[in-house]
């Protein structure tokens, strides 16, 4: 049995100007053939948990294509074009193939498709045949589309946000394969499109206003005829007409029974629309409640979530914390001019400089600081553990960490980093032990990491392109109704 392995993996955030070039993947994951086994075999991700299923059943894994980039705008024509005609590519020139195992993220935005996740899957079918199995992952916060489902035979989402859980979906992902490879059982995949836009704000899984919903998915899997089920909490900051919340279910040949279960599953989410609208709090609030609150604290800049393509320069948070006076408190902020700057005064040195604010209008005004700068990095650091979105080796670039005279110390990169490691912060000789407050530019993923040494967490409804507050977002194609954007909205 030879499987052939794809990952093509990035949400995509409509609201921000720039396009993500081909160098954004180049700089974090462009593979073909073996050197994917070698990069992800043993990661807490999904293609690993490909390999693992299939090892596990003596099944070949064939590693064709994976690309990756951080979170950010909408993929630029070329390099779209570039990643499909090199997935394609791989796929036409592959030795016979059994089955297919493929890692799209759901919420791919490119300049000329906007369900590009639906476009390349489409894509894979046309050239693989109606005959070859498709099976997959997704993650929770892809927008679902018809056209995903049409051109698969199951899609599995994972269960946890912060995403802990993608290798254990790529093992179930992996498992379905070879049962349908061996005609041990015949996958239906229904899915269902509430008119429902869950709030980024109430997306942890961990948290109780989610339990019922899950336990209500886990309740359906205990028939044996159910071989997966999965919620799709959906993407706010894709401005496409998919965007929001779907239910998928998989049966083993039993269509009507996948479209009952999921229509079930569908409406079980639209019973609890009012828990799932979400809870903003003001930066003075967010200040406020630090002063009273017992133990290290972590804020959640929910407007620059990075890890939903914000620019990573936001200054709303951090200029108030400075100005406040309430330190020691920590943040970082993607600017390669003050790095540089830092680097030609050297560690030691004190200097004024202006922070953040620099990508666009969308963030915050730049602000100035008087600092010290303490030590200068390299910026590359690997996590070890499973965290928000399985990944194990990062690279932020050249990294300055100052301190100010409010008690602000500041990590300066010269590329923008997602807040999912501790180690980011432990590679640059920083203690995070050492704060009365951790400013994380994110809303759940960092939750995984920063909950090791935080006490607390206050997610912050910051401004920026991922701004948690939906209404203050200028929709242009996405579906309508959608609740709660449209109040009135229905669902039967």
């Amino acid at each position: 049995m030879r499987i052939g392995v794809i990952a093509l993996l990035h949400e995509s955030n409509t609201f921000l100007a720039q396009l993500t070039p081909i160098e954004s993947f180049r700089q974090n994951l462009l593979l073909t053939g073996d050197p994917i086994r070698d990069a992800l075999e043993d990661a807490h991700h999904e293609v690993g948990g490909f390999f693992a299923g299939l090892a596990e059943a003596e099944a070949e894994a064939v590693p064709l294509f994976a690309a990756r980039a951080l979170p950010s705008g909408r993929i630029a024509t070329d390099a779209f074009t570039e990643l499909i005609d090199g997935l394609l590519a791989k796929v036409r020139t592959a030795a016979r193939l059994d089955g297919i195992l493929v890692a799209p993220h759901g919420a791919t935005v490119s300049e000329l498709y906007p369900d590009a996740d639906g476009y390349w899957l489409r894509k894979l079918r046309e050239v693989v045949g109606p005959d070859i199995p498709i099976i997959g992952t997704l993650d929770p916060h892809a927008n679902l589309s018809k056209l995903m489902v049409d051109s698969c035979d199951a899609l599995v989402a994972y269960r946890s946000n912060p995403h802990l859980d993608q290798r254990e979906r790529g093992v179930e992902a992996a498992q379905l394969m070879v049962k349908t490879v061996r005609r041990e059982i015949q996958p239906e995949m229904a899915a269902c499109f509430p008119p429902l836009a869950i709030s980024i704000e109430r997306q942890c899984t961990d948290e109780p206003h989610l339990q019922p919903l899950y336990e209500f998915a886990d309740g359906q899997l205990s028939d044996h005829r159910v071989l997966s089920n999965s919620i799709l909490l959906g993407f706010p900051y894709s401005d496409v007409e998919e965007m929001g919340s779907a239910a998928i279910v998989v049966t083993d040949a039993d269509r009507d029974l996948a479209e009952n279960l999921v229509n079930n599953l569908g409406l079980m989410m639209w019973n609890m629309r009012s828990d799932l609208h979400g809870e903003f709090v003001s930066v003075e609030e967010a200040l406020d409640e630090c002063m009273t609150a017992s133990g290290r604290v972590c804020l959640l800049d929910m407007g620059d979530n990075v890890g939903g393509g914000s620019s990573a320069d936001g200054t709303e948070l951090l200029s108030a914390i400075h100005d406040r006076n309430i330190g020691p408190a920590f943040g970082c902020l993607f600017d390669p001019i003050a790095v540089a700057s830092c680097e030609e005064a050297g560690p030691g040195s004190r200097l004024a400089l202006t922070v953040g604010g620099k990508t666009d209008e969308n963030h915050g005004a730049p602000f100035v600081i008087d600092a010290t700068v303490i030590s200068l990095h390299e910026g590359r650091f690997r996590e070890p553990q499973p965290r928000h979105g399985g990944i194990a080796e990062f690279d932020q670039g050249r990294t300055a960490v100052c301190l100010t005279n409010s008690g602000l110390t500041l990590m300066l990169t010269s590329r923008r980093m997602v807040p999912f490691s501790l180690q980011q912060l432990s590679s640059c000789n920083v203690d995070p032990n050492s704060f009365r407050i951790l400013v994380a530019k994110g809303v759940n993923a960092p939750i995984a990491a920063y909950r090791e040494v935080c006490a607390s967490f206050i997610r912050v409804n910051t401004i920026g392109s991922t701004c948690a507050d939906m209404s203050r977002l200028e929709y242009l194609h996405r579906r309508r109704p959608l609740f709660p954007l449209e109040p009135d909205a229905t669902f039967t």
